[in-house]
């Protein structure tokens, strides 16, 4: 007999899911089976929790304590540069290879890297803004009209200035 689940344990799982979308639960039942879950409703969950990433894979971070899950999107940087282009959002079975060749502000790009600088590995804000910018330019897109290699060499000559900013770090619990 497996032992008794502790109920103050807070165990956290993280998967990729598509936004809106109920995920297969053959997929969930080995990662949330042990814990006493029902794979079903933890679909549901992250279903309801990815609403509004319709269309768009996204990391998904579960947090379960007491048998209870709670559903954290966490956006990646194309998920983010895409949702900016505010396309509309398209039957994944059906389309494939889409081109993403919209158009954004800098400011979307500022505002990606403001979500992502807790998880880049770079030293400052531009050099965050800079790993936003080749994302973009991986995806397709461009910015305001230009291409975003032409952008990363603005912020290289000063051309265009990126103000410092520090993420209130999260502490671990």
């Amino acid at each position: 007999m497996p032992p008794k689940l502790d109920p103050n344990e807070i165990a956290i799982v993280k998967l990729r899911a598509v936004g809106g979308e109920v995920g297969a639960t053959s997929a969930l039942a080995p990662k949330i089976g042990p814990l006493g879950l029902s794979p079903k409703k933890v679909g549901d969950d992250i279903a309801k929790g990815t609403a509004d990433w319709k269309g768009l894979k996204v990391t998904v971070k579960l947090t379960i304590q007491n048998r209870k899950a709670t559903v954290a999107v966490v956006p990646s940087a194309a998920a983010l540069l895409i949702r900016a282009l505010k396309e509309p959002s398209r039957d994944r079975k059906k389309e494939k290879n889409i081109k993403h060749n919209g158009d954004i502000t800098f400011a979307d790009v500022v505002a990606a890297a403001k979500v992502m600088r807790p998880r880049s590995m770079a030293r400052h804000m531009r050099g965050t803004v800079k790993e936003i910018l080749g994302t973009a330019q991986s995806i397709g897109c461009t910015i305001e009209g230009k291409h975003p290699h032409d952008v990363m060499e603005e912020i290289d000559n000063g051309e265009r200035e990126v103000a410092a900013f520090d993420p209130p770090r999260e502490t671990a619990a």
